[in-house]
């Protein structure tokens, strides 16, 4: 079951729920990403991690970062050794996200923590966190909700879109994504 949503309270919708410091904060970050590392051969993995971790990102051991990832706000993502967050792979981290240790992030792949509050006039930002368990994989173009435990071993076919957690050792696919079997590599 995904986790609880965290409600940002805005006045109206087209204010921001973050502060100007935070606001500024995430302006240096891009600015940052694309000056010193979205450039930077594969190799240079070192480099984007220590960008990574003067802006926040948690790194336990030595995950990889692909040079096209983008990583929206890098104070709330955690990496774990070994992690993988691929080419052009969306960390959209308004709320947290944590990549456990040999867990893939495919490319493009899209983990999103935020969605509004539709009832409400204001749409006030509402987020939750993502995890992706050890040893996972997240296909090529999925698509992840705020809130969703993707298990242990785990595997999310290419272009689906996981709307619920997922058992560990478990594949699914499809739109919304539903298990099809068993993950006979785990």
């Amino acid at each position: 079951m995904p986790s609880e949503l965290k409600t940002y309270p805005q006045s109206t919708p087209y204010n921001s729920p973050w502060t100007l410091r935070q606001r500024i904060r995430l302006m240096l970050w891009q600015c940052c990403w694309a000056f010193f590392c979205s450039w930077t051969p594969k190799p240079l993995n070192v480099w984007r991690l220590f960008w990574l971790r003067l802006f926040g990102t948690t790194l336990d051991g030595r995950p990889f970062v692909h040079p096209r990832a983008r990583i929206i706000i890098p104070w709330h993502l955690t990496l774990h050794h070994r992690a993988c967050l691929g080419d052009r792979a969306n960390a959209y981290s308004l709320g947290e996200i944590e990549i456990h240790e040999d867990a893939t992030i495919a490319q493009e792949a899209y983990l999103c923590t935020g969605t509004h509050l539709f009832s409400s006039p204001n749409r006030e930002l509402q987020t939750a966190k993502i995890s992706i368990g050890p040893g996972a994989f997240v296909g090529a173009r999925a698509f992840i909700l705020p809130g969703v435990t993707v298990g242990a071993g785990a595997v999310v076919g290419a272009c689906a879109v996981v709307t619920r957690d997922v058992a560990p050792n478990t594949v699914v696919a499809g739109n919304p994504a539903v298990p099809i079997r068993t993950n006979p590599s785990a």
